[in-house]
């Protein structure tokens, strides 16, 4: 059996302390966690601290020169990217031409023109297709709940109409509220939220959105503009749904509703038993209604692909090995598209917008 392949991450901010390691942990026995590099030598050993209780052998690196020795040290087969989201896709690029694999954090970047470069660069960098891999961590595409309605969908016939609807939690007592990164992000909370819906979305209906046409507005102050947006949208198959987003509300809901000619699929955050994760519904045409909950399991879903996805490609050196599609570049690129699009309509007062195609 193949020794497990060792891997570094690079960020110590709280995704890292509070997801990255607690996740690399529960699949300690599939990989070796040699390095945690951030900018600076403090926030590298804090969060070295909390991996060294699951990684003994975890080392730290910080600065320009911790992350060249990354670069260089031939032993380190994949790297996890989870840095601000403006300096995701250069460093991803620097390790990729390195012969690294890639998986880096949401969203894939901050515009379409970034994206055209970035997949532009890494076409020139590729020995063989898609190799080395570059994945985006999306993990809603790795929910079982996002999983199962993709396959409930068969049920409920000729799609009528789609609806999200996202009442986020934006607000001072959330973590991820001072990030200065996500201030200074064209689109906000917006655009980094959104990736996750917009993600789950696409999963469920099996199909590209193509035209939109968004009013956004800018109502609470504290956070960056804007934080609410309300689109239509077009699917290639030629159904219609509305996307509404409020970043921060007194009283949070998050749900995704397709109706069909046959029945309804729904899929809405919850929790259950303690746990957190979606109530998964399916409507049918006789007024019964079948529920199951899941609990969110998808970062851990998606680091397992992404590690079976580099032994595999390092087994099957120049053999063209297809990585795991859900997590691909391009499939992150497309959720940023389908935002971009929505933001332009917003700032052109909702006029329609064709959502670039990768």
């Amino acid at each position: 059996m193949a020794a497990p392949p060792q891997i570094a991450v690079l960020g110590a901010g709280i995704f890292v302390k509070t997801q990255y390691i607690p996740r690399l942990a529960e699949i300690s026995n599939l990989l070796c966690l040699k390095y945690i590099w951030s900018r600076t030598e403090d926030s590298a050993k804090g969060a070295v601290e909390i991996a060294k209780q699951h990684f003994p052998g975890v080392e730290c690196k910080w600065g320009d020169q911790g992350l060249n020795d990354i670069i260089q040290d031939g032993s380190v087969l994949g790297v996890a990217v989870v840095l601000a989201g403006q300096a995701q896709v250069d460093i991803s690029l620097k390790l990729l031409k390195a012969g690294k694999h890639v998986i880096q954090e949401k969203p894939a970047a901050a515009s379409t023109p970034e994206i055209e470069t970035a997949l532009a660069s890494y076409n020139l960098i590729c020995t063989n297709p898609g190799q080395p891999i570059w994945a985006v961590a999306e993990n809603y595409r790795f929910e079982p709940a996002f999983v199962e309605s993709k396959k409930l969908m068969a049920d409920v016939g000729d799609m009528m109409n789609v609806q999200v609807i996202i009442e986020g939690s934006m607000n001072s007592s959330n973590p991820y509220f001072s990030s200065s990164w996500r201030r200074n992000f064209e689109g906000g909370f917006i655009l980094d939220m959104g990736v996750h819906f917009i993600a789950g979305l696409r999963m469920m209906v099996g199909c590209e959105l193509t035209s939109v046409s968004a009013i956004t507005s800018h109502l609470n102050t504290t956070l960056p503009p804007p934080d609410v947006i309300s689109s239509n949208f077009k699917l290639e198959n030629g159904c219609s749904g509305v996307f509404v987003m409020v970043v921060s509300s007194s009283s949070p809901k998050i749900i995704w509703r397709v109706v069909g000619s046959k029945g309804t699929v729904q899929v809405e955050r919850g929790k259950e038993n303690g746990k957190h994760g979606y109530m998964v519904s399916l409507y049918s045409a006789d007024g019964k209604c079948k529920s199951t909950f899941y609990s969110f399991s998808g970062v851990t879903e998606e680091l397992k692909a992404f590690i079976n996805d580099i032994l595999q490609a390092s087994i099957k050196k120049g053999s063209g090995y297809e990585a795991e599609p859900r997590s691909s570049f391009v499939e992150g690129a497309r959720d940023v598209a389908v935002l971009e699009a929505m933001l332009e309509s917003g700032s052109k007062g909702g006029a329609l917008v064709h959502v670039k195609k990768f």
